[in-house]
């Protein structure tokens, strides 16, 4: 087993300065083997982690080194697992106490966060899996009847297609409808004729109920979350950017706001908007469902 060892001297001010590194070393997942000194498994992501934090520490004026070993004397490799098992032992507990009441959304990023910090797979992360699992088969079972599912569908909205349309046609397309087909006019002009589907739309078949997005009506009215928690944080985000109303505050919603502001702004075409958003929430999705 390779690990990678930093070693610090941190300056004693400002005052804050200590609390704040040990802090993100606890983040990253380090364990500490002696005063001033922090492990963790040598991979790409972790050496990118401790590179960060030795460069916090130098810019504030104090020192740090970061060193590669096959073995640090007075441990055996299973020894350092072990340790690094244990550390988790307090978050899984953790978790574990909260589950029941944790929203689904708030539950997937922590599960997904603890996982990345839990680098030889602590004995508790099987139960948390098992628990979500049976949490999911619950919800799915005792859901509501949810609309009928088209295929190759019509879905008409507004031309100019942005934040909220944008994100209703990928999760039509890749979680609805995936034969969808879409049309984009000028509410001026339209004229409903069936079986067309209208999305966004006054008196659309899908658009805002109350303080719902459209996003969130048609993640509600497929019953998708069951089976996609990831798709939780996702219409929260949609939400606070169309709605405007600040409700969740995720801290990823000002990127992607900035992100579709800057896709709209490079092309007025509607279906040059939805294939480049559709890119942008594919990676937004794996990275929660991580």
């Amino acid at each position: 087993m390779n690990w990678l060892l930093l070693l610090h001297q941190i300056p004693p001010k400002p005052p804050y300065f200590r609390a704040k590194i040990l802090r993100r070393l606890a983040q990253v997942g380090a364990l500490p083997v002696k005063n001033s000194a922090y492990l963790l498994p040598n991979t790409d992501e972790t050496r990118e982690d401790f590179e960060w934090i030795c460069r916090e520490i130098t810019t504030e004026g104090g020192a740090a080194w970061l060193f590669e070993a096959d073995a640090l004397v007075g441990f055996s490799s299973e020894q350092l697992q072990d340790s690094f098992r244990r550390l988790r032992d307090a978050d899984y507990e953790q978790l574990i106490e909260e589950l029941p009441e944790m929203e689904e959304a708030k539950l997937t990023h922590r599960f997904a966060e603890l996982k990345k910090i839990d680098f030889f797979e602590n004995e508790a992360r099987a139960r948390v899996e098992a628990l979500i699992a049976e949490r999911q088969e619950r919800a799915r079972t005792s859901a509501p009847p949810t609309a009928s599912a088209p295929q190759g569908g019509i879905w008409v909205t507004r031309r100019g297609i942005k934040v909220d349309r944008i994100a209703s046609a990928w999760l039509i397309q890749r979680f609805i409808d995936p034969q969808a087909r879409f049309r984009f006019v000028e509410t001026s002009d339209y004229r409903h004729a069936e079986p067309e589907l209208r999305f966004d739309m006054y008196e659309g078949e899908f658009t805002h109920e109350g303080e719902l997005c459209t996003f969130e009506v048609l993640v509600a009215r497929h019953g998708l979350l069951p089976q996609h928690p990831a798709l939780q944080p996702i219409a929260e985000m949609v939400h606070d950017i169309d709605l405007k109303d600040g409700r969740y505050q995720h801290p990823e919603t000002s990127g992607l706001a900035r992100m579709l502001d800057g896709l709209c702004l490079r092309t007025a075409d509607d279906q040059q908007r939805l294939q480049q958003g559709a890119r942008i929430f594919d990676a937004l999705y794996e990275s929660f469902g991580a």
